[in-house]
């Protein structure tokens, strides 16, 4: 199969539109076409006017580790061209930065989750652009977590740097169908296209969206394999918690939690008791983590990992964001007084509860701290939802 990048730089026509154009490349390290090679050389060395280059969150080097940690702009060393930080200063383009090309070529991979950001920078991109009458062009890559869309909409006013719009959690779409529906639900004038993939089937097994044959590189630091990719829409509401996502190990975001005094093995069986269907489509297995750094750093936890690879997985029956939320709710029931939701600023939102940004409003938590909601309570919420998302976005489907 190929990516966006392949196919513009294989195929002269798609080019030919960019040729006496500024062109401007949005990118990271996993910006990388079937060769291995960054997208920004090859971009320059098939001929391209790349005028400048933007990098998301984590920086266009992606060396940034954690939450909150911005990235300043620089000069390429090796081109001379500024190199723009969305994750700085701003994190819309400025017009200063809109004025360095004709056309932005958005080359990102993504996780297929509403609260990665490159998806925000990908709204705020097309909303400048509308503003400057600049053109985006879209140079697709597969959402690894493939088509299934889950979780409650992200309610209005809950709009952050987190959450761009009222999507759910798992949106199933790829970046490029993303941009369309940003356009069509805003109403945005934008010279917007997508330079499609060719051969991506994300219904087909064994990938599910991630095809085997092409290297997985890390679009952010804790972004380490297809296994994180297709937890994460659980995993990452983590962030929001006290108890652990792994970060400070070599395997973040593949746990349902870890902490130093919980009974991990308690957890589990309460999981099975009060939401087994929502277990179901990956492994999960008892283990032990020391973090060398952020939550309980130096402390030993006792932890879940979740196995959403191999013969373990089954994509139709693997919901994360609903084991996740049954994970909260088995550990509520356990520890009626646990301080679960960590109060501080996430992604500079200094008045909410981090756990409500993360989930698009208080809904989860209040299910999770509420002893008489039950699982089908959220489910029915999240089954609304979902269904309404796939039936406003199914005209939009690229593949």
């Amino acid at each position: 199969m190929k990516f966006g990048i392949d196919r513009l730089l294989g195929e002269s026509e798609l080019r030919a539109p960019l040729e006496g154009k500024r062109v401007a490349l949005v990118a990271h390290p996993a910006s990388v076409t079937d060769r291995l090679e960054h997208s920004l050389d090859a971009l320059i060395a098939a001929g391209l006017n790349v005028s400048s280059a933007f990098g998301p969150q984590h920086g266009i080097k992606g060396d940034k580790q954690d939450n909150m940690v911005e990235t300043a702009d620089e000069t390429d060393p090796v081109y001379g061209i500024p190199l723009f930080s969305l994750y700085g200063e701003v994190r819309r383009p400025s017009g200063q930065m809109m004025s360095s090309a004709d056309v932005f070529l958005f080359d990102l991979q993504d996780l297929g989750c509403r609260i990665y950001t490159f998806v925000t920078t990908l709204l705020y991109l097309l909303e400048e652009a509308a503003k400057h009458g600049k053109s985006v062009w879209v140079l697709d890559r597969p959402n690894p977590a493939g088509r299934p869309a889950e979780g409650t909409l992200l309610q209005p006013g809950q709009e952050s740097f987190v959450g761009a719009g009222p999507m759910p959690m798992r949106h199933g779409l790829t970046l490029g169908e993303m941009g369309r529906w940003f356009i069509r639900h805003l109403g945005l004038d934008v010279d917007y296209r997508v330079i499609a993939m060719e051969g991506w089937r994300p219904g087909e097994r064994p990938g599910y969206g991630w095809p085997g044959e092409r290297v997985w590189i890390n679009p952010s630091p804790n972004a380490a394999n297809l296994n994180m990719a297709r937890a994460y829409a659980g995993t990452v509401m983590l962030e929001g918690t006290t108890l652990s996502e792994g970060r400070g190990t070599t395997r973040p975001l593949e746990v349902l939690f870890g902490a130093p005094d919980i009974d991990a093995l308690k957890v589990r069986k309460t999981l099975d008791e009060i939401a087994g269907p929502w277990t179901r489509g990956c492994a999960i297995r008892e283990c032990w983590f020391t973090p060398t750094f952020h939550k309980h750093a130096g402390e030993l936890c006792h932890a879940l990992m979740i196995h959403a690879e191999g013969r373990f997985y089954d994509h139709a029956a693997f919901n994360p964001w609903r084991l996740q939320a049954a994970t909260f709710k088995a550990i509520r029931q356990l520890y009626p007084d646990y301080e679960i939701w960590r109060d501080f600023p996430y992604e500079y939102e200094f008045e909410r509860r981090a756990i409500d940004v993360i989930n698009g409003g208080p809904g989860l938590r209040e299910w999770v701290d509420d002893p008489q909601a039950q699982m089908g309570d959220l489910d029915a919420m999240a089954l609304r939802d979902e269904t309404a998302w796939s039936e406003d976005v199914r005209d939009l489907l690229l593949y």
